[in-house]
């Protein structure tokens, strides 16, 4: 299989070197990295290519990086049946860049995308309904993004005496907050059964 995946990704790359950034085979899987400005393009090329028809878009998701420079990696499964094989595109882009849809090419793209920027904040440009999907309508922030807090910044609950949904800023007591990452067992102040066999040699 690596053969065939290695000989795919040189025609992929010698077709298209004006999307190729670069491309490698890991653990028997074809990846590609992808120019932001030429990703349309070339999902279509894939899509309609004789040697390639990567036909179906499986599954579309985003991975932050925030110490780069280019903090997001969007990355993008492709199936071809007709060829039995998988190719993952990876493109990675700045917080404050935008990213082509590909809504155009396959619809399926069409929930992907909006799941991705709900969680990552990222936007497409040409979405047809580019808008949350996951949190409310009124969510404050991206809770897949590795600077968002555990707690959120807003609590929702049911308010009985009001009988409604109301929003409260999150109010948790400090040591709620902080962490040492020891196990129970390691910040334990006592002997437990069977440790005193251990002094005893």
């Amino acid at each position: 299989m690596s053969e065939a995946l290695m000989e795919l990704g040189a025609l992929i790359e010698a077709k298209r070197a004006d999307c190729v950034l670069g491309w490698d085979v890991t653990h028997d899987e074809l990846n590609v990295d992808v120019a932001p400005s030429n990703l349309v393009a070339f999902v279509e090329f894939l899509k309609t290519e004789p040697t390639c028809k990567f036909t179906l878009l499986i599954d579309q998701t985003a991975v932050d990086y925030p110490e780069r420079v280019k903090r997001f990696d969007v990355v993008y499964h492709l199936l071809s049946m007709h060829q039995n094989h998988r190719i993952r595109l990876r493109v990675s882009v700045r917080e404050d860049e935008m990213l082509p849809s590909i809504t155009s090419v396959h619809a399926g793209a069409n929930w992907f995308e909006r799941e991705v920027f709900d969680m990552f904040g990222i936007i497409f440009t040409g979405h047809p309904d580019l808008r949350r999907l996951l949190t409310d309508y009124g969510f404050r922030g991206h809770p897949l993004r590795k600077d968002f807090p555990t707690t959120g910044y807003t609590e929702v609950r049911y308010d009985e005496e009001l009988k409604r949904v109301v929003y409260e800023p999150v109010s948790l007591t400090q040591e709620y907050r902080q962490f040492d990452f020891m196990s129970p067992w390691e910040g334990a102040n006592y002997i437990l059964p069977g440790d005193e066999k251990e002094g005893a040699k």
